[in-house]
């Protein structure tokens, strides 16, 4: 599949959009989630919290993925108890995972593909996972992205890609 050129930023910490466009991606990381809940087995199965991330450091920069990644779970947590505590550790560290190579991959290739989205969000879950393996002692909970989450990982490929691609 070929490489498509996209119109990608990295902001500074020192420029104040960076905060305005962090903060319309962790509305977006708050609003997704409780929509997805409305579903049965909305969260764990479509992985909301990570979507916003994931364009954010793609077509912002790593540091406007750094702020949504540790903003949003945190926001979510604190105005609806989701994600719970139990599991914020591990998501704050997929969503920091996610964060990092989002932006090395945009800022390294300089353009945004499915194949280039896939290897994100590999990377992310599988290193994620692994930590989240750490962190708790469970396998299992460690491989739910794996096991139940593929059709939120394909959104974050697939509407992750419109995303980043037609966002002005």
């Amino acid at each position: 599949m070929a490489t498509n050129s996209v119109s990608l930023h990295s902001l500074e910490y020192k420029d104040v959009r960076t905060y305005g466009v962090a903060a319309l991606f962790i509305v977006g990381n708050i609003a997704l989630p409780q929509l997805c809940h409305l579903l049965p087995a909305g969260g764990p199965t479509l992985l909301p919290i990570y979507f916003f991330t994931l364009v954010a450091a793609y077509k912002y920069g790593w540091k406007v993925g750094l702020l949504t990644a540790v903003a949003s779970p945190l926001v979510n947590a604190a105005l609806f108890a989701m994600p719970a505590p139990a599991v914020l550790p591990a998501i704050l560290t997929k969503s920091l995972l996610l964060a990092a190579a989002a932006g090395f991959t945009a800022r390294r290739f300089r353009s945004v593909s499915l194949p280039l989205l896939l290897g994100v969000v590999l990377f992310y879950q599988t290193i994620g996972s692994a930590a989240e393996w750490a962190l708790t002692g469970s396998l299992a909970a460690a491989l739910q992205d794996f096991r139940i989450g593929i059709p939120g990982m394909l959104l974050q490929i697939f509407g992750g890609y419109l995303f980043i691609k037609y966002l002005k």
